[in-house]
């Protein structure tokens, strides 16, 4: 099944986000996917804390209504002081959006659905809104709607505070164009202190759509200098990524060499048969797995088929795991995927290969992150989800590391690269330390 996204452009999202004090919005109900019938609605949206539901039309209006309080289908009239009405036009980029609170004291809404008295959205269990602009809310219907009541599309969602901002940042980034140089600079001066290795490799491992294809295009883009599409990405409710890949990044004009491979999988997923198997993640830990191997959920790699490799070497095995994980789904992932993460980290703990956590998409997960990347490590958001991520994976905090993969821009950007090559740094660092503890006889 796809994965359902928002209607909203960025600078849709941006008007809202100023209503609702930055805060982060996580699609609940779309009516055009999940049909426009007030049950459904419901199933969706009852108590999930404060929501706000967002209409369009075809005259390019963008309105709605915003709640603190849960929907319970009570049927009651619910006061609420924080509950407002809102509006904007897509086509008047600049204005300001309106805002109308409620006049009556005693009603905000009614909690058998999006029923604000002077709007009442999904009516009749249609695509349209009824509208009663002398109602409890009062306004003007030509600013609020256009005076049209038709709707191509109502969404909910709901509002997750973001918690603003820390006074100073909790880890200390450079920003300046120099640090980039510099990490560029250390990255390939750096070798392995192991002679039969070459290159780390460091292995990427996540649910599907955490971005670990991406991830690999973004440190690939910062090497060749522009945006790369080297591995297949996207949006699909299977792993794109079936075969079993290892990239090797080739230096681009500000680097001599690149010290290090990625390796990417299939996609974590909770059911049997289905997704990364435990069987083959071990095969590819231990160097058995060659590149381009084509995963089979339901049968994992045999020792005598053409791409097992029998006698591997050092340079051959993973020398870092990196799980990568969605900050945005951080809190939304499912005891069956927290239980394979823990069976996969017991696999590598026996190894001892370093593991490190890696979070993507900070700025969808924040708009003060998506407003000024440098924010990063002073968003309380970001570091609540690192916090959360830290403990139920069972992984330092130190082991944590967010960044912002490259997935809409055609340019690179010197901030972000520098956020991305942080991040190597860390997985050449843990992967020195697997080289530092192996025996003396094995690190010839």
């Amino acid at each position: 099944m796809s994965t359902v996204t928002s209607s909203l452009s960025k600078w849709q999202e941006k008007k809202l986000s100023s209503l609702l004090n930055h805060a982060k919005l996580s699609l609940l109900y779309k009516a055009s996917v999940h049909g426009y019938h007030i049950t459904t609605f419901h199933q969706k949206c009852n108590t999930q804390g404060s929501t706000v539901i967002v209409a369009y039309n075809k005259s390019g209006y963008v309105f709605g209504a915003f709640i603190s309080k849960n929907y319970t289908q009570s049927g009651q009239n619910v006061i609420d002081d924080k509950a407002f009405l809102f509006s904007f036009n897509d086509k008047e980029m600049k204005e300001a959006p309106l805002r109308v609170v409620s006049g009556n004291p005693q009603l905000s809404f009614t909690d058998n659905g999006p029923n604000f008295g002077s709007l009442i959205f999904l009516y009749n269990n249609t695509a349209t809104v009824y509208s009663y602009p002398t109602g409890p809310y009062q306004f003007d219907p030509l600013r609020v709607h256009g005076n049209d009541l038709q709707l191509t599309e109502c969404e909910v969602y709901r509002v997750e505070d973001c918690g603003g901002l820390m006074e100073k940042p909790w880890r200390n980034v450079h920003w300046d164009p120099e640090r980039r140089k510099a990490l560029l600079s250390m990255i390939s001066s750096w070798k392995p202190s192991v002679n039969s290795v070459k290159q780390a490799r460091i292995l990427l491992v996540g649910p599907i759509g955490a971005g670990k294809s991406s991830f690999f295009n973004s440190i690939n883009s910062v090497f060749k200098g522009y945006v790369s599409l080297q591995a297949n990405t996207g949006t699909a409710g299977t792993s794109l990524t079936t075969q079993f890949r290892t990239y090797k990044i080739k230096p681009g004009s500000s680097i001599s060499h690149v010290p290090f491979t990625l390796c990417d999988t299939m996609g974590l997923e909770e059911g049997l048969n289905c997704g990364l198997d435990v069987d083959d993640f071990a095969s590819i830990l231990k160097g058995h797995i060659q590149d381009r191997y084509q995963f089979n959920p339901s049968m994992p790699l045999q020792p005598d088929t053409p791409h097992f490799h029998k006698s591997p070497g050092l340079k051959d095995k993973i020398h870092c795991v990196v799980y990568v994980i969605d900050t945005c789904k951080v809190k939304l992932l499912s005891d069956k995927v927290i239980d394979k993460f823990a069976i996969f980290r017991r696999k590598t703990n026996q190894l001892g290969i370093p593991q490190l956590v890696l979070l993507t998409k900070v700025d969808e997960a924040c708009p003060l992150v998506a407003e000024d990347l440098k924010n990063i490590y002073r968003s309380f958001y970001v570091n609540k989800m690192m916090q959360e991520v830290s403990t139920q994976l069972g992984v330092s905090l130190s082991a944590v590391v967010p960044v912002k993969n490259y997935s809409q821009e055609l340019e690179i950007d010197p901030q972000n690269d520098i956020l991305l090559l942080n991040a190597v740094v860390h997985m050449l660092r843990a992967a020195e330390g697997f080289f530092d503890d192996l025996p003396e006889e094995r690190s010839e």
